[in-house]
C-alpha cells in the first residue's frame, strides 16, 4: 500500500515536472517573436504616438523634453489645406490600384491555368515588377514617362499624337503614379489568385460544362464564389500596402507638382523630414491616421470572416 503511494506521489511529481519543462520550451519558443513584436512594432507605434501628442522641435526632438499638446497637433493637420487634397489622392491612389492589380491579376491567374506551353516561363516573367527595388522601378517609369526623353511620349508622337506631360502636370501627375504602382502590383495579385485557383477542384468545372455551362457562367458561378476567400486576403493586403505606398510616389513626382500626387504618405514624410524647420508632431498625427485607417478596413475584413 505505502509503495503504491510512494509511486503514485513519484508519478504525479515527474508529470508536473515534464509539464513545467514544456511550458518552459514554449515560452522559450515565444520569446523571439515577442521581442520582435515591442521592439519593431509595439514601441515604435507608442513612439509615434508621443510624438503626435507633443510639440516637439528638432532641439526637443535630441533632448526629449517636448511639452504635452494633446489634440493640438490633430488640429493643426485637420486645419491644412492639404489635408483634404492629400486624403483624396490617397483614397484615389489606393482603391484605383487595388482595383486594377485585382482585375488584372485575376484574369491572368485565369489565363494561365490553362497549362499551355511556356506558361511556367510567362508566369516567372510577370514576377519581374515584384522582384525589382522600388527604386529602380520608379527611376525606369520616372524615365519612361519623362516629357521630353521618354518612350511613351516617343511613341505618341509616332502614331501622331500630342506628347503628355506625365509628371510635371497637375492633370496627369496622379495618373501616372497610379500606373506605375499598378504595374508593380499585379504579379502579387496574380501569384495568390492563381495559388487559390489551383486550391478549386477539377470536378466542379467538369461538372459544370456537362450541365451546359458557358465558360462565362462557370467563371462567374463556380471560380468567382470559391475564390473569395483568397480574393477577400488579397484585396486587404494589396490595401494595406498601398495606403502607405511613399517611396514610388517621392521618386516620381515628390508629391507634387502642386501637391497634385501628394498623399498622406508623403505629406507625413514632407512633415517630418522635408522641410528646415521639421514639424514632427504634425506628421507623426498623419502617419496614425493612415494607421487607424488601415485598422478600420482590418476590423472590417474580420467581421467580414466571422459573419461568412
Amino acid at each position: 500500500m505505502t509503495s503504491h503511494a510512494e509511486t503514485l506521489v513519484r508519478t504525479r511529481g515527474s508529470s508536473r515536472v515534464r509539464r513545467a519543462r514544456g511550458q518552459w520550451a514554449a515560452w522559450g519558443f515565444l520569446a523571439p517573436v515577442v521581442i520582435y513584436l515591442l521592439a519593431f512594432y509595439a514601441y515604435p507605434l507608442y513612439r509615434n504616438l508621443d510624438l503626435s501628442l507633443r510639440h516637439y522641435t528638432v532641439r526637443s526632438f535630441v533632448q526629449g523634453n517636448a511639452p504635452f499638446s494633446g489634440a493640438d497637433n490633430y488640429r493643426t493637420v485637420f486645419d491644412d489645406p492639404t489635408f483634404g487634397p492629400a486624403l483624396l489622392h490617397t483614397l484615389v491612389f489606393t482603391f484605383v490600384s487595388i482595383a486594377f492589380q485585382f482585375a488584372i491579376g485575376l484574369a491572368l491567374a485565369v489565363f494561365f491555368t490553362q497549362h499551355f506551353r511556356l506558361s511556367a516561363t510567362l508566369r516567372a516573367l510577370f514576377l519581374v515588377p515584384w522582384l525589382l527595388p522600388l527604386i529602380v522601378s520608379a527611376s525606369t517609369w520616372s524615365w519612361m514617362l519623362n516629357s521630353d526623353s521618354g518612350i511613351v511620349n516617343f511613341f505618341l508622337k509616332g502614331i501622331g499624337l500630342d506628347p503628355v506631360n506625365w509628371l510635371t502636370s497637375p492633370d496627369w501627375a496622379l495618373t501616372s503614379v497610379i500606373i506605375a504602382n499598378v504595374w508593380i502590383g499585379i504579379p502579387f495579385n496574380l501569384v495568390i489568385l492563381y495559388s487559390g485557383l489551383q486550391a478549386i477542384p477539377v470536378d466542379v468545372y467538369e461538372a459544370a460544362a456537362l450541365d451546359g455551362a458557358s465558360g462565362w457562367q462557370r467563371f462567374w458561378r463556380i471560380t468567382f464564389p470559391l475564390l473569395r476567400p483568397v480574393s477577400a486576403i488579397t484585396l486587404l493586403l494589396g490595401l494595406v500596402y498601398t495606403l502607405k505606398v511613399f517611396d514610388l510616389i517621392w521618386i516620381m513626382t515628390k508629391g507634387g507638382p502642386t501637391d497634385a500626387s501628394t498623399t498622406l504618405a508623403t505629406w507625413s514624410y514632407r512633415l517630418s523630414f522635408g522641410n528646415l524647420l521639421p514639424e514632427f508632431g504634425p506628421g507623426a498625427a498623419v502617419g496614425n491616421l493612415l494607421i487607424i485607417i488601415a485598422l478600420i478596413f482590418g476590423l472590417l475584413y474580420i467581421r467580414r470572416q466571422r459573419r461568412d
